[in-house]
């Protein structure tokens, strides 16, 4: 349905090709879900929230045209894109059987009486929350949003905007600094640290103070709106989803 939209739209230019180009990588991250599926990660429902939502505001952005309404094609496209999401997401929060089954432990080498053996390990820990998952899991999709707004704002130095360029340095910048602050900080989110929670408040409010008047400032309100709303909802859903957690950074 991207490459339909990116063929039915005729003023889309290079913001458009930037958009489809991620909404093409991040659905190949359903091959991802899919195989977390089959060896029954507790990871795979947090990941199919995640990636259900960013699908849909991805695919959105796209369909809604800057004048205009949107293509019937790409409109159609939208409205069964939002049915199979729909159906991911209660296969994972409804289904018990689902549920169940998403328990299974990772295969590692383990000794035994027969020898060097490849199986399921229980370990040592309890299991992490699902609510802890979840805000790891938008927190990580941080850094790659704010990439695809710096990006789309290249596209103002190709129309001579020369001004722009040391704030898409600093955009591309902030992004990749991000993407290694958010790893460490979710990492000793899920190991139960006490500081990791506020930790990931002040990087969430970090993000946003820096993603969001920037889309503001180089892409207008419709790249505030385009850009920076998917990158809203994660923020929202990983600062729910932290404080909802049982035990949420306590060790």
């Amino acid at each position: 349905m991207e490459c339909v939209n990116w063929w039915v739209t005729d003023d889309g230019g290079y913001p458009l090709f930037v958009r489809t180009t991620w909404a093409l990588l991040r659905s190949a991250g359903f091959l991802l879900l899919i195989w977390q599926v089959r060896r029954g990660r507790a990871s795979a429902q947090p990941f199919a929230l995640i990636l259900s939502v960013t699908t849909l505001f991805a695919l959105a952005r796209l369909v809604v045209p800057r004048q205009g309404t949107p293509h019937p094609a790409g409109l159609a496209g939208f409205i069964a894109v939002l049915a199979l999401c729909t159906a991911v997401l209660l296969l994972f929060y409804r289904s018990q059987a689902v549920r169940d089954y998403l328990v299974q432990h990772a295969n590692r080498l383990v000794v035994t009486r027969q020898g060097i053996d490849w199986k399921p390990v229980q370990p040592k820990r309890s299991p992490v929350p699902g609510w802890l998952l979840t805000a790891r899991v938008a927190a990580l999709s941080y850094s790659p949003l704010m990439l695809v707004g710096a990006a789309v704002a290249i596209g103002q130095i190709f129309d001579g905007r020369i001004g722009a360029v040391p704030i898409v340095v600093v955009w591309f910048g902030a992004a990749l600094v991000i993407s290694y602050a958010t790893l460490i900080v979710t990492f000793f989110l899920v190991k139960r640290k006490p500081w990791a929670t506020p930790g990931l408040v002040v990087l969430t409010l970090l993000v946003l103070a820096i993603h969001l008047p920037l889309c503001w400032l180089l892409l207008g309100t419709d790249g505030l709106i385009r850009d920076g709303a998917p990158l809203l909802a994660c923020a929202v859903l990983a600062l729910f989803a932290v404080f909802k957690a049982p035990s949420a950074g306590r060790s």
